[in-house]
């Protein structure tokens, strides 16, 4: 990576970017590796104290804070992955020298040049990469200001030259061609303002840490406990099983705590920094962001129970992967990887890329310094803003505001868990029954369409089109040049009882089976089999469960415990429980099933024997997102947990 840096005698130019983290590991390796008897910074000396107090807090982040001539506020954030701060820290630890030479200007320190994705100085190293630069743009723009700063530069290093045998110079890389350029003669130290009134340096609040570092939080994270080189694991939290008198057995708080939410963040981040190799060596931006997306994947299978495939997790990448090399760079930034998330899966998949990229581990609220709370607009001065539940923010630069709405935990671990032991009774929660009502009658009326097609008389167009244009049979017979219409008969019977099953459980992945009676006659009667409820507890008193399957029979009150009756014994599967038990409630002639495949034709042979018929509907076709939304059901401790259910459910 140090190969063949631009040279001057015993002076060597480092030419860096602010705020990447490529850079910044490379100026830490440079005084590790060249050992420079003098460093000098592209940093203004009336920063100095405030700059050094800042570098000595970290891992704790600050922001330094003053007015330019015109009246303006000037931020500096001091973080570890910026090429400037991590020369001062380093020269600090291995009492090298470091001299603050840059010239103070209002404008420092944003630059906007077009520069190549920084993550190819990992791959290439500084000196291709710089070389690739100045092909592509020979004369970088300057202005007076420019100049002077490159004098005073270069006069700071050949002042030095003359006292060490080596000089290392950290400089923006816009001016490594000026600052070579002005070495090649004597220079004079500038003209300069000499100190700076009401600079202040601030702690950054925990909540702003996430969304206005200059770096990805997740990747700083992992740079600083690298370098840190104390990669220790977090112990795993404990899991609390207890029965109740209710019957139902509660494994654990479902949603974590505080505690145990940034025990898994830090687990991950240690794991990485382990894995990520020598601190001798460069460290690799992409194994990173994919670890990112490895523990994002992991904690939403989690939280949602949802399983998240390979070929969901490659076309998230192949999306961030084409969205970064639109936008002119290598590698996806945490938005991309947020707005990937979001479009491969849904907003929770989001918001666990979130919380993981966004969280930073040492911050504290409370500090000698006084706390401020800052914004990306604020710093950055722009920011892209979209809408994302439960919540999201996002990096530098472009940062991306946004409104979040905060999934809430437990204050004490069980607390939750214990109001099912106070309830008087299990219930559902009502606008989850008025959507799966609906969809009852949905599948009702869909399959009351099919039953007319499958008995439709087909016939070549006379005089009417009837019930419309039979395609496959026109297409059929094209050869005829004739249309045929068809015409749907009226079904004998109406449609009853209704079975979903979403999985045929075979690995037993749905323990709970129970039998709900409607409570009004808009209800209809409910057997199903799902999750254990106390798999994941979302509020107080109120567990997220996820449908196996289940069957609806209307109307309601009549159905019994259809898992203890002994009719429907004999080794039949939970899904042949629900059918038997559909066909033996329905009052009307058709059944609908809908499953990934039909049932076994011994069934078709029971129903007519009771008077039935089934009619069948392929999982398949039916819309993914609304049997997604279904298949996540709450179940409460009690009835009043109805008023506030809507405060905790996600």
């Amino acid at each position: 990576m140090l190969d063949n840096l631009p040279r001057h005698g015993n002076i060597t130019i480092l030419p860096v970017l602010h705020y990447q983290m490529e850079f910044a590991d490379a100026a830490r390796l440079a005084l590790r590796q060249l050992r420079p008897g003098a460093v000098v910074v592209e940093l203004p000396p009336t920063l100095e104290p405030q700059v050094r107090l800042a570098v000595r807090r970290l891992p704790e982040l600050s922001v330094i804070v003053y007015l330019s001539e015109l009246g303006l506020p000037v931020y500096l954030p001091v973080e570890p992955c910026d090429a400037f701060i991590e020369a001062v820290r380093s020269g600090l630890e291995q009492d090298i020298p470091v001299v603050f030479g840059d010239v103070d200007v209002d404008e420092f320190p944003l630059y906007e040049e077009a520069f190549p994705d920084a993550y190819a100085v990992a791959r290439l190293g500084i000196a291709p990469y710089y070389a690739a630069w100045r092909a592509a743009d020979p004369i970088p723009a300057r202005t007076s200001d420019d100049i002077r700063r490159e004098a005073n530069l270069a006069w700071h290093a050949q002042t030095l030259a003359a006292e060490h045998d080596s000089v290392l110079v950290v400089c923006g890389m816009a001016h490594t061609p000026g600052i070579l350029a002005a070495l090649d003669e004597p220079q004079a130290q500038q003209m300069q303002r000499i100190s700076r009134q009401q600079v202040n340096v601030f702690n950054l609040h925990p909540d702003s840490a996430r969304s206005v570092m200059g770096v990805t939080p997740f990747v700083s994270a992992i740079y600083e406990r690298r370098r840190l080189a104390v990669p220790e694991p977090l112990p795993t939290p404990k899991v609390i099983t207890t029965r109740h008198a209710s019957g139902l057995t509660l494994v654990s708080s479902g949603l974590e705590t505080t505690r145990q939410q940034a025990d898994r963040r830090a687990r991950v981040q240690v794991n990485l920094a382990s894995a990520a190799g020598e601190v001798d060596q460069p460290l690799d931006r992409q194994r990173l962001l994919l670890g990112l997306v490895q523990a994002a994947r992991e904690a939403y299978e989690v939280q949602t129970g949802e399983h998240l495939g390979l070929s969901y997790v490659r076309t998230w990448l192949q999306f961030v992967r084409n969205y970064a090399l639109l936008e002119g760079a290598l590698l996806p930034d945490l938005y991309q990887l947020i707005v990937g998330a979001r479009g491969v899966a849904d907003d929770n998949l989001a918001h666990e890329v979130w919380d993981l990229g966004s969280w930073w581990p040492w911050q504290q609220e409370w500090s000698v310094l006084p706390t401020v709370e800052m914004t990306p607009d604020e710093m950055w001065l722009g920011s892209r803003r979209f809408a994302l539940r439960p919540r999201v923010q996002r990096r530098k630069m472009r940062l991306h505001a946004v409104s979040k709405r905060e999934r809430r935990s437990e204050k004490r671990a069980g607390e939750w868990r214990r109001e099912f032991a106070d309830g008087w009774g299990i219930c559902s929660y009502p606008p989850e029954d008025v959507a799966i009502e609906e969809f009852g009658r949905h599948l009702h009326r869909r399959a009351k369409h099919q039953l007319a097609e499958d008995d439709a008389r087909v016939e070549k167009f006379t005089t009417s089109t009837l019930d419309g244009i039979d395609v496959r049979e026109t297409v059929r017979n094209w050869f005829e040049k004739t249309l045929y219409v068809k015409e749907l008969r009226r079904i004998r019977g109406e449609v009853g009882g209704v079975v979903v099953i979403f999985d045929e459980d075979h690995d037993e992945r749905y323990p709970w089976r129970m039998t709900w009676l409607g409570e009004h006659d808009q209800e209809s009667d409910m057997a199903f089999y799902a999750t254990d409820p106390g798999r994941q507890i979302v509020g107080p008193g109120i567990a997220r469960c996820e449908y196996g399957g289940f069957a609806m029979s209307y109307p309601p009150g009549r159905m019994m415990d259809v898992w203890e009756d002994p009719d429907y014994r004999g080794g039949l599967t939970k899904p042949e429980v629900l059918l038997m038990a559909a066909l033996d409630y329905s009052l009307d002639k058709h059944v609908v099933y809908v499953a990934a495949k039909p049932p076994r034709s011994h069934f078709q042979t029971w129903a007519g024997r009771l008077g039935r018929q089934i009619c069948y509907l392929p999982l398949g076709g039916l819309s993914p997102v609304t049997l997604k939304k279904l298949r996540v059901f709450h179940v409460l401790s009690d009835h009043d947990k109805r008023e506030l259910a809507g405060e905790y459910i996600w």
